[in-house]
């Protein structure tokens, strides 16, 4: 009876994984001119290797980018030459003086909330130093956010993945998503349980965002993406994530040890609903994973079902977002490996968290840096 049940299960998880593929929310092309412009915000620490790319893909947008802020956020390489050198070569560029770390503030929403708190234009674009845009994305961005009356908008980026370990493991984070979220949803409900945002990409109208206090609201969360979303629709305002795959690329990660500590620090505090968390770690165990152990021991008719229908889900969401194939195979080990780095999250969420040179404690809703 158990066995059928992770059948079923594994099975509505594919369905949900298909429909998430297909009505996940396309971008809009825009009608005409564009009779606005764009600040695009850049915080920085330690992205030397990277900024410099990011900062010529936003200019190559063109006209509709007003400005480009970059706040170096005390980083300890060259990230502060590279930002003054891009300003050297174009008026819009404009590198934001570096102030310490308030108490109460975590990195990121500090330097955001800097950034904003300086930029002119209407509409602000939260953009990551290691990602970048894809030309006529900032059109297309602001067309969607209008049609669809969104003040907060989110592009799911496109993954590159380059090294096999990110082949193999980087598909786990579309795969924990779209398996999880019903996308469709988050269109026809503003509940803020359906809130999805990534941090590399977020528009966001300026007026509403100071209205609601901006990164000031999550200025303790690691997680500050969806958290913000979070926010976002608990005040009423309305926020969606769309499909950014021809708008925006990244490259998370290219170390499985980066992949590893970039997912730690807010795996286990991205669950606001703590009870939620053995769920969805039983859920991944369970019907996830368990089903090709047993196959390759004790098949059974259920089982069997089961894996066929995570590796369906697997070549959907592949087929969808750009995976490689073959890293369907690895999807066992990929699933131990997220297992195992729950795990540590949680171990470490209460202990203290280091990102990026600092170290966070993760105890309470109210959270301090050490």
């Amino acid at each position: 009876m158990g066995e059928w049940f992770i059948a079923v299960v594994a099975l509505s998880f594919f369905v949900l994984a298909t429909i998430n593929a297909i009505a996940f929310l396309r971008t809009r092309s825009p009608v005409g001119v564009l009779d606005t412009y764009i600040s695009v915000l850049i915080p920085a620490r330690n992205e030397e290797g990277v900024l410099g790319r990011c900062i010529e893909s936003v200019l190559a947008c063109g006209d509709v980018v007003a400005e480009v802020l970059i706040y170096d956020d005390q980083s300890t390489d060259t990230t502060h030459y590279v930002a003054q050198t891009w300003s050297q070569r174009d008026q819009r560029v404009r590198v934001l003086e570096t102030v310490p770390l308030p108490n109460g503030w975590y990195g990121k929403p500090h330097a955001c909330y800097r950034l904003a708190s300086a930029a002119q234009s209407q509409w602000l674009l939260f953009l990551d130093a290691d990602a970048q845009l894809n030309p006529g994305s900032v059109e297309r961005l602001i067309a969607t956010a209008r049609a669809c009356n969104a003040t907060l908008l989110s592009a799911w980026p496109k993954i590159e993945m380059v090294s096999p370990v990110e082949r193999v493991l980087m598909p786990m984070l579309d795969f924990y998503v779209m398996t999880l979220l019903p996308s469709p949803l988050q269109q026809l409900s503003n509940h803020p349980r359906y809130a999805l945002a990534h941090g590399s990409c977020m528009l966001c109208d300026r007026q509403t965002y100071f209205r609601l206090g901006g990164h000031s609201a999550v200025r303790t969360e690691l997680f500050e993406d969806t958290a913000l979303a979070r926010h976002w629709r608990q005040s009423g305002e309305k926020s969606l994530c769309c499909d950014g795959q021809e708008i925006v690329h990244v490259r998370m990660y290219q170390t499985f040890g980066e992949i590893w500590r970039g997912f730690q620090k807010n795996f286990y505090p991205g669950f606001r609903r703590r009870w939620l968390f053995p769920v969805v770690l039983a859920l991944h165990g369970a019907v996830f994973t368990v089903p090709f152990m047993a196959v390759l021991f004790t098949p059974t008719l259920p089982l069997l079902i089961a894996a066929c229908a995570v590796g369906a889900s697997r070549l959907v969401l592949a087929l969808r977002f750009g995976h490689k194939l073959w890293s369907i195979l690895w999807h066992p080990i990929a699933e131990v490996v997220l297992l195992a780095l729950a795990v540590v999250s949680w171990w470490r969420s209460s202990r203290g968290v280091e990102w990026k040179d600092r170290r966070y404690r993760v105890i309470r809703p109210k959270q301090v840096m050490e």
